[in-house]
């Protein structure tokens, strides 16, 4: 924002019980563009604080009555002006009691007799850095909420196995992050540039006027200038770090969706994969039940894979789900026996999730996703693809999960998904597609059976 724009929408309260340097200061700032209201007292600056707000406060030390220390002190008590900038005026040189206006929340002395051009630089710095402070608050509030939202909406989604909307939600969340994320990216490389234009101003002082004012000396001892420049310049950093981290975030949540990509379309299968752990990322820390659940990763070689990609990610979530559903209710069981029968503490092993893919031949390729967790009857297993069969809580699954995932894989893709478990020792789902839609070699199978 330009000194011009600032100035047209900011209002500035001068607060000086001296009719003379009332005057001038409102012939100055009304120059320069600046909206001005007065008050000659203390009394009065707080009463016209609560009608009208200024940007920022001019504010005489000394006055009857309420001086300008115990103004300062009630402004900054109140939380509708706390955030108000106060630059104190004072003819005072003794350091203390300009430690004394800087703790209780000025930002900044000007010496009297007031130097124009003193003023008006020290006004704009300010009014400069409570914009850019603002600005990046709001954005940083609207992030959170959006993000708030986005973990709210995705653990109810996770939990009601409502597959068939999820990948649209997190497309949609996923824009609304972007938006005020790309903000803030954007506004970040502003800032730096006035914090540099700030900084540079400051050394350029510093260079030729190497001997400044006893006050300012003491300003400059008190603030640690040398330190406040470098630590600034860090915090920025971090701040562009902590965006680029979210838009890699919201990039991994558009990867998973890929509502752009709704018809047939080469893809990288491991990259939806990986999409999906994203996804579930918090179900895969450790709790107060269950510890922190290990991903093995075997990948082979996988040329791009010709498929419906959101669709097919929907097919991960929901086998990756049921496993940490199977885990959780292992551990779950294992920590209600009082006995060490059957579950024995050594007989619990980490909970872990593996993750194999395969090149089958020249035309198919295969995904394995087991699990080390209760495992399932083999009256349980025939029943897993069929609609609204489920053997979760009330509540907790629709049943429609599984269902789902097998029409994917083979009406949607010409594939195949099946199910090997064992009670006790884990469960292993295996999806196999062909690499291109409309081959019609059947796929090796899943398992052979060899009887002895």
């Amino acid at each position: 924002m330009s000194v011009d724009a600032i100035a047209q929408e900011t209002t500035i309260l001068v607060v000086d019980d001296n009719p003379t340097n009332l005057q001038v200061l409102f012939d100055l700032l009304t120059e320069q563009g600046y909206r001005v209201a007065i008050a000659k007292s203390g009394e009065i600056a707080l009463q016209r604080l609560q009608i009208a707000q200024p940007n920022l406060i001019l504010l005489d030390v000394m006055m009857p009555g309420i001086d300008g220390f115990e103004t300062c002190q009630q402004i900054k008590a109140n939380p509708d002006t706390s955030d108000i900038p106060i630059i104190f005026m004072t003819a005072l040189s003794d350091a203390v009691d300009k430690v004394k206006g800087l703790n209780l929340g000025a930002v900044d002395y000007i010496t009297k007799p007031i130097q124009h051009e003193e003023v008006l630089a020290r006004i704009r710095v300010h009014l400069q850095l409570r914009n850019a402070t603002r600005l990046m608050e709001l954005r940083t509030l609207e992030l959170n909420q959006t993000l708030e939202r986005l973990q709210q909406t995705q653990q109810h989604l996770v939990q009601g196995e409502k597959m068939s909307a999820l990948g649209q939600l997190v497309a949609g969340v996923a824009h609304e992050i972007n938006n005020p994320v790309n903000f803030i990216h954007g506004n970040l490389n502003f800032v730096e540039e006035y914090v540099g234009d700030l900084l540079t101003s400051i050394a350029l002082y510093q260079k030729h006027y190497p001997d400044p004012a006893a006050e300012i000396q003491d300003w400059e001892k008190n603030l640690d200038l040398e330190f406040l420049q470098t630590d600034l310049t860090k915090m920025l950093g971090s701040m562009h770090m902590g965006c680029d981290r979210i838009r890699q975030l919201v990039l991994s949540l558009r990867n998973f969706s890929r509502l752009d990509e709704a018809e047939l379309k080469p893809v990288n299968i491991h990259e939806g994969i990986e999409s999906t752990l994203v996804i579930l990322q918090h179900r895969l820390k450790a709790n107060s039940t269950l510890p922190t659940i290990q991903i093995v990763r075997d990948y082979g070689q996988l040329p791009e894979v010709e498929c419906y990609p959101s669709q097919l990610n929907q097919v991960f979530m929901n086998i990756l789900s049921n496993a940490i559903d199977a885990l959780e209710e292992k551990h779950q069981r294992h920590q209600s026996y009082s006995h060490p029968e059957p579950y024995p503490e050594a007989a619990i092993a980490a909970p872990t999730i593996t993750i194999h893919t395969t090149l089958m031949n020249s035309h198919w390729i295969s995904v394995r996703i087991t699990d080390n967790g209760m495992g399932m009857t083999e009256t349980t297993r025939t029943k897993l693809f069929n609609p609204f069969f489920t053997t979760k809580s009330v509540g907790k699954g629709t049943g429609l999960g599984l269902s789902i995932s097998h029409q994917i894989a083979t009406e949607k893709h010409g594939g195949r998904i099946e199910c090997f478990s064992t009670v006790g020792e884990g469960t292993e789902f295996v999806v196999q597609i062909p690499i291109q839609q409309g081959f019609a070699a059947t796929p090796v199978p899943a398992r052979v059976m060899v009887e002895c």
